[in-house]
């Protein structure tokens, strides 16, 4: 994923940390029993086709694909819900942005519900929220996306496990088979120490990496509040990603 802009670090490769990483049998985490690899694991390289294409089209994004409250909404109506906005930056391990980097994003609503068919939580679905949305990074990396603060809500891992509030992010490169995947949470969210996923990460640093921190300074008065996440690729300074576990 290196920028069009900006040239390859010399140097030392910043290694990667993979103490950091959860292992891939956590029975508290009961998915896992059943999707752990039961083999050793190979490490297999891209293929040319991997590495070149299909190259994502810029001028397919509309003009309110980052905006979550009105996106899906009716003609004068907005999603229900906490007003936030979600800044940050896709950088490399030396701190670099990344430009046209095509972020996705998807969550439940306030109430902690997903628009999907199988989602069969009690609480209701908003008629003016659809819970998705995509954006590309500009020239130094950043990227915003308008959205209404996602509810927790009850899985069935346990008799009592909730997931903390939290906003899935999909990271793109040059071409589609370069994608990344990881969560957001939200600073001071109480459940996340208690998330059977969250627990399968072995280092608490690893863990801040995915806490979204409060920005005030960058707060719309009377509108909607800011929280900061950076998303930072490869290397041992690099984001968590849930699909990537043995190295980013």
């Amino acid at each position: 994923m290196a920028s069009r802009k900006n040239s390859p670090a010399n140097g030392a490769f910043f290694a990667r940390d993979t103490s950091w990483h959860p292992p891939a049998y956590t029975p508290r985490y009961k998915s896992t029993v059943a999707r752990s690899p039961k083999l050793a694991l190979v490490s297999l390289s891209n293929s040319p086709g991997e590495l070149t294409g299909p190259a994502f089209g810029h001028e397919i994004l509309g003009d309110s694909d980052n905006d979550l409250v009105h996106n899906y909404a009716r003609p004068g109506a907005s999603a229900i819900g906490e007003r936030i906005v979600v800044q940050g930056r896709v950088l490399d391990e030396r701190g670099v942005g990344i430009d046209g980097v095509l972020l996705e994003f998807w969550q439940a609503n306030a109430g902690g519900r997903y628009r999907h068919a199988k989602d069969g939580y009690l609480a209701p679905l908003d008629p003016n929220f659809g819970g998705c949305g995509r954006t590309i990074t500009s020239d130094d990396g950043s990227y915003e996306l308008l959205t209404v603060k996602p509810g927790p809500y009850p899985w069935p891992n346990g008799p009592n496990d909730w997931r903390p509030s939290h906003i899935h992010f999909s990271v793109f490169g040059r071409g589609f088979a370069q994608r990344l995947v990881t969560q957001m949470y939200f600073q001071g969210d109480p459940l996340i120490p208690l998330c059977p996923i969250v627990a399968t990460i072995p280092s608490r640093e690893a863990v801040d990496g995915l806490v979204a921190a409060l920005d005030m300074s960058n707060t719309i008065p009377m509108d909607a509040i800011c929280y900061k996440f950076d998303i930072v690729l490869r290397g041992r300074r690099s984001t968590m990603f849930e699909n990537r576990l043995e190295g980013n």
